[in-house]
């Protein structure tokens, strides 16, 4: 309205309002002819010039449609990308800080973060070895409460081995970083790590691990407990019980494992996608009957497929539901199969209250695990407990800085909550 006051506007619209019966009235009674205009009753059809009028506006509304498609093709692809780009600038340059250190809240020095780790195996095939290997150091890390252990999804987009560590750790809010390598030759695997505190610039504790697949098991416990020992950080009783479990006695079983949590990170967005997933878990169980964690991780992903709608006939939902079985035969008390069960009783059966509850004992377990404080918050919010379920999901950001997911569902429960500031 070319800066005309809001009352301009409104008048027009109730003028435009109140003419317009007013004007179908006299479009219904008169018809306009070259003598001028006449009553439609007294007008010959052949007199009337409608046809022609109506061709002509035609004509003008096909003109008029034309340049609003090209107006709004250059609005999409040409302007808008301009607008995005002059705002990212601007919102740059009114804040200098990263967006997933906004809080400032303070550094626990009992915070890590495991970059990927390097493959330095001449088979590039193992690359997955690698990834597996810092998926389970991260689980095993999670297990003890007195860390802050950040998610491979956070971790994922960076380097092996960066040249800004200081910056890294600044972005995602630890005090520690863990840096590894694997080198996997058939049956032996080498593994170097070192943890390097970010504050000082120096290496708090380095190993390098020579083992054969049968002691890789052993590798991941004591990796977490030297971390730990270097952080000061308490582990208690059952956390070392835990991190000593032996999930399979299978190594080529546990290889195929690894292959499936290398994969198993980010979202599934195709049926191919989550059958690749879907068959390194299923080879895993084939291997191992007896492989609790396995069975507990594939039905979780069949359920969570099925609910993703990629699971037309519903036999995956089935899968899901004898896998989870088989795992509450193994392992009822595994976390991995409460989760899976949480996640059975929340997509299948509806039964919220029920999935909330079988969290508890979850996140009791894992309590350094970003994904069961999010589905927490999923839970709790489903029943309306607010306040609950923003807490959780707060404890999952503090756990995958950065996450436009988490971000996305922690607006949603503020919105929901008419807290919209």
């Amino acid at each position: 309205m070319f800066g005309a006051p809001d009352w301009i506007a409104r008048s027009i619209v109730i003028v435009l309002a109140l003419g317009f019966l007013p004007a179908m009235i006299f479009a219904w009674v008169f018809a306009l002819t070259p003598d001028g205009l006449k009553r439609d009753v007294d007008v010959d059809p052949g007199q009337s010039i409608a046809p022609i009028t109506a061709r002509r506006l035609n004509v003008v509304l096909a003109i008029l449609l034309g340049v609003a498609l090209v107006y709004l093709a250059i609005d999409n692809f040409v302007l808008a990308p301009a607008r995005d780009a002059l705002r990212v600038a601007g919102s740059f340059q009114q804040s200098s800080q990263p967006a997933v250190v906004q809080d400032q809240k303070p550094i626990s020095a009992k915070s890590i973060a495991v970059l990927p780790f390097e493959n330095l195996s001449s088979d590039k095939e193992n690359a997955y070895f690698a990834d597996g290997i810092q998926d389970e150091i991260l689980t095993s890390l999670a297990k003890i409460g007195d860390l802050t252990v950040i998610s491979r999804t956070s971790t994922q987009r960076y380097a092996s081995r960066p040249d800004n560590i200081a910056e890294i750790a600044k972005q995602l809010g630890v005090a520690n970083i863990l840096e590894g390598s694997v080198q996997k030759a058939g049956k032996r695997v080498r593994i170097n790590v070192q943890l390097i505190s970010t504050d000082s610039d120096s290496h708090l504790w380095a190993e390098t691990y020579d083992r054969s697949l049968d002691d890789i098991f052993a590798v991941q416990s004591e990796v977490a407990q030297k971390i730990a020992g270097s952080l000061a950080a308490n582990i208690t009783h059952d956390e070392r019980d835990a991190l000593a479990q032996k999930p399979t006695q299978n190594p080529a079983a546990y290889a195929v494992y690894l292959k499936a949590r290398a994969l198993n990170v980010g979202v599934v967005f195709s049926r191919v996608q989550a059958d690749t997933l879907l068959d390194a878990y299923r080879e895993a169980v084939k291997l191992d009957p007896d492989f609790a964690l396995a069975w507990a991780e594939l039905a979780r992903e069949c359920i969570r497929t099925y609910w993703g709608g990629m699971d037309p006939t519903g036999d995956l939902r089935k899968e899901g539901e004898s896998a989870l079985a088989r795992a509450q035969q193994l392992a009822p008390n595994l976390p991995q199969t409460q989760l899976a069960q949480a996640v059975y009783l929340y997509y299948v059966k509806l039964d919220f209250a029920g999935a909330l509850a079988t969290m508890t004992p979850v996140n009791k377990a894992l309590p350094g695990y970003s994904d069961g404080w999010l589905f927490s918050g999923y839970v709790s919010r489903r029943l309306g407990r607010w306040e609950e379920a923003l807490a959780d999901l707060q404890r999952g950001r503090l756990l995958s800085p950065g996450s436009a997911i988490v971000a996305y569902h922690i607006g949603v429960t503020f919105v929901s909550m008419r807290q919209c500031e």
